[in-house]
């Protein structure tokens, strides 16, 4: 059933099964009825001849054959020393005559006349023509009980029975048609649905709706799934758009000033003071392209899983001091100033080279987001069992909505991208990617109006 519509599919799988269930009633309701009949009344007649063993000696004895030969369609008749003393053969039509019949008097005369217990007889009663059981039991010495019945239901019986399966059969057929239609359509509306939305989206349309009412919790979360992929894949293609408008503008301003430096160089300058301070420009934008370009392969390197870990151990407070000193030139030319309230050695086990991109990065950013006082705090804070290190600024500080926003490449609270004081504005991407490669437990405390303390953890070496 390769390549058909899921309706057709529903439809003849229930088709099948609507056949089977007929099958297995015809099969035991007229086929293997003759069978069960046979069974269903050897088994009686065995229990109606224990009930009759049983009461052999008893007065009440013959009320029970009366009531036997009433209540089912056996034949009973009780022998005494070879004379006949109770027999319902000629109250019931069916029964066949014993004493009629040639074969049955020699098989009751051999049974009669030997040791055996009881005898049993398949025999075809030539007044109905149907199969009949004759059963002999010896009560006590010539006293004998014979019991016959026949072992195939009533034609009649199995007429009514057939003609009812062939009728029921058609409503069955029928209904099954209607049925497995209306499930089909039940089942496949909303994967249709489903289906055309997929397409819908594969085709960039992310106004798309994947929710649908469906009676079938499976769809139901299928689509809620889907839903959820479009919103992610939504904000992925936002984010691809944003990326690359903001490293297009980051690119752009340094190979502008690059080239308008260097056309001033080139036409223009003659003064050796000029000339330095417009080499120093050049380099410096250089620099910037150096860095912007080597971050995005490191944070493409990170995001492929392909970054391995050096672990090693080093001082950490060594690190954060080392690393300052490469921003000294905020505090003479900006006015920053980098408050660090620890001089002590902590000794830590990590990547000593991507330790320092963090610390780097997330001072960095510090630097472009505080407020009006230039400062930006780093604590070590030394712990029993950990190092927790905070880097804090004291800008605007972030919404509660878009704190877990800003670890995304280049977000902005404002989506109008300006140039950062440092960095390249996917620092806080490679940050967070190198703190789930360590398994660094990692966060942000922030209000609005004051400030952001970026956090991490590092389990200490002792």
């Amino acid at each position: 059933m390769k390549n058909k519509s899921l309706i057709l599919k529903i439809f003849i799988y229930l088709s099948i099964f609507t056949c089977l269930i007929l099958f297995l009633i015809w099969l035991f309701q007229i086929i293997l009825l003759n069978q069960y009949y046979e069974y269903y009344k050897t088994d009686e007649l065995n229990q109606t001849i224990a009930l009759i063993k049983k009461q052999s000696t008893s007065d009440a004895l013959y009320n029970t054959l009366e009531n036997i030969s009433y209540n089912t369609d056996f034949c009973v008749e009780i022998i005494k020393n070879n004379e006949t003393v109770y027999s319902s053969i000629q109250d019931n039509k069916g029964c066949i005559n014993t004493n009629s019949n040639t074969k049955i008097l020699k098989n009751k005369l051999e049974f009669m006349t030997s040791d055996k217990e009881y005898f049993k007889l398949k025999i075809i009663n030539p007044k109905f023509n149907n199969l009949t059981l004759l059963y002999g039991v010896k009560l006590s010495d010539n006293n004998y009980v014979f019991l016959n019945t026949s072992l195939e239901p009533l034609n009649s019986t199995l007429n009514i029975l057939r003609n009812q399966l062939f009728i029921v059969s058609i409503i069955v057929i029928i209904l099954s048609i209607i049925i497995a239609y209306f499930i089909s359509k039940s089942l496949s509306n909303p994967i249709t649905k489903l289906t055309k939305a997929a397409k819908s989206l594969s085709n960039g349309n992310y106004n798309v709706n994947f929710k649908v009412n469906s009676d079938i919790n499976e769809i139901n979360e299928l689509g809620t799934s889907l839903d959820y992929a479009k919103n992610v894949l939504k904000k992925t293609d936002e984010l691809r758009r944003d990326l690359l408008s903001n490293v297009s503008h980051d690119l752009k301003t340094p190979l502008t000033m690059i080239k308008a430096y260097a056309e001033m160089e080139r036409d223009f300058e003659t003064d050796k003071e000029k000339h330095d301070n417009n080499m120093n420009i050049i380099i410096e934008e250089v620099d910037r392209l150096t860095i912007l370009v080597n971050d995005i392969l490191n944070l493409s390197k990170l995001e492929s899983n392909i970054e391995t870990l050096n672990i090693e151990e080093f001082d950490i407070t060594k690190l954060i001091n080392t690393i300052l000193n490469r921003f000294k030139i905020f505090e003479f030319t900006k006015n920053y100033e980098f408050i660090f309230n620890t001089k002590e050695e902590v000794l830590v086990k990590a990547d000593k080279q991507k330790m320092e991109q963090v610390i780097y990065n997330l001072v960095g950013n510090a630097i472009n987001y505080t407020g009006p006082d230039n400062k930006v705090y780093i604590n070590l804070i030394n712990e029993k069992k950990k190092i927790r290190i905070e880097i804090k600024d004291t800008g605007k500080g972030i919404k509660a909505s878009e704190i877990n926003k800003v670890w995304d490449k280049y977000y902005k609270s404002e989506k109008n991208h300006k140039r950062n004081a440092v960095g390249t504005g996917i620092g806080l991407s490679i940050v967070k990617n190198i703190f789930i490669l360590h398994g660094f437990k990692y966060g942000i405390l922030s209000k609005e109006k004051e400030g952001s303390t970026f956090w991490f953890e590092i389990k200490k070496t002792n």
